[in-house]
């Protein structure tokens, strides 16, 4: 979804925007949709973009919702706290295109079905909205990104004329289930993000909402109608593809996190039968362990309590990563301590009943945790019962 930074450093601006044009008879308004890129995690989603084309006023623009500037103020206080600025970028259309071309990535295009005064004024928008005092807005990954910025342009400039068909969409899936589809071939990505964003990410979308993502918004411009003179027409009058891709296998991950993961969980076993047949515990793993659980728990409290990023609220995983192991970090090495025992048997039977109770929490938690927590429950135990 998010556009390639290389992409805004090499493109440069189209148009001078502030002045009024009046779109010729030829002119035609396009939803470009551009396939997914699998080597980053920000291009797995996909970009969509409007194209204006018009021959007679020497207009081939496209409009791009994708575009950030890492020289923003406090760019990267921003992306932590959720409020980042993304922008409108206009660029020379064929540019555009073969920014995508050059990463081997398809591209369609979707010509749109308007009546005169529609095309008008939805450039006459994008124009506006391409002033420097217009041209930013508040990202959000869900509901406020490139795709969503697309469909919103023309229900704000259509407004009843245009409507949406989700009939076509039969699938019940969680905005984290969607998610998850993309980055089937990024199992670090997709758990970095299952990781950090909590339970807002399981509810389940309806077919508007679908739109976040670029394929869904194409299909969903392919179902819908609009309203000209009266007569509903089909929203988009041709599709056809830009560019083809040559198709090649993704990239893998040079080790899946399912080997590091239960190797991780081998070694801890092993240390747990270790320090159970000697009576005695490994400070360093369990300093090192539990040390690196309670920064991961604040990172996680943090997201929800102090930032803007609604996606990371009621986050689940804070139920294996706790915060409170920081506080109990220094106890570890003071051993024996009665509230030692007592705090980690109890966080044993929380992290165990997690395990139980894994397919029926409200949220979903990814299954490459499995041999973490019951790292966690492993290691919590020995240390109620040793430490």
């Amino acid at each position: 979804m998010r556009n390639l930074i290389a992409f805004v450093l090499l493109w440069s601006t189209a148009a001078t925007h502030g002045q009024l044009v009046t779109l010729s008879p030829q002119a035609e308004i396009s939803i470009i949709t551009c396939g997914r890129g699998p080597e980053e995690v920000y291009s797995a989603f996909g970009h969509s973009a409007i194209r204006v084309s018009d021959p007679v006023n020497r207009i081939n623009y496209a409009y791009n919702y994708g575009v950030f500037d890492f020289s923003q103020p406090n760019f990267y206080l921003n992306y932590t706290r959720g409020l980042l600025l993304f922008k409108l970028g206009v660029y020379d259309y064929p540019d555009f295109v073969n920014a995508y071309v050059y990463y081997n990535r398809w591209v369609s295009e979707q010509i749109l079905q308007l009546s005169p005064r529609q095309k008008q004024d939805v450039f006459d928008y994008l124009e506006w909205n391409a002033l420097p005092e217009n041209e930013t807005y508040r990202y959000d990954y869900f509901y406020n990104n490139c795709a969503n910025k697309v469909r919103d342009v023309f229900a704000e400039v259509l407004k009843d004329s245009i409507r949406f068909d989700g009939s076509f969409i039969t699938t019940d899936y969680t905005i984290r289930q969607l998610t998850d589809l993309y980055l089937q071939d990024q199992p670090w990505g997709d758990l970095g993000i299952d990781i950090c964003l909590g339970l807002p990410m399981d509810k389940k979308a309806v077919a508007y909402e679908y739109m976040f993502l670029p394929d869904y918004l194409a299909s969903s411009f392919d179902h819908a109608t609009n309203q000209i003179n009266g007569i509903t027409v089909p929203l988009v009058k041709l599709k056809k593809p830009v560019f083809v891709n040559i198709p090649r296998d993704p990239p893998r991950a040079l080790v899946h996190p399912w080997w590091v993961m239960g190797g991780f969980l081998a070694l801890t076993v092993g240390l747990c039968i270790i320090d159970w047949k000697r009576k005695k515990i490994s400070t360093w793993f369990d300093l090192i362990f539990f040390g690196a659980l309670g920064l991961v728990g604040t990172l996680l409290l943090t997201l929800w309590l102090a930032t803007d990023h609604q996606a990371a609220s009621k986050n689940f995983n804070l139920l294996w990563a706790m915060p409170t192991h920081l506080l109990v970090f220094g106890m570890i090495r003071q051993r024996p301590h009665p509230f030692l025992k007592k705090y980690f048997m109890g966080v044993a039977v929380v992290t165990t009943l997690l395990l139980v109770s894994w397919n029926v929490l409200p949220q979903q938690l990814n299954t490459l945790l499995v041999p973490v927590v019951a790292s966690v429950a492993c290691r919590a135990w020995m240390l109620g019962r040793l430490g």
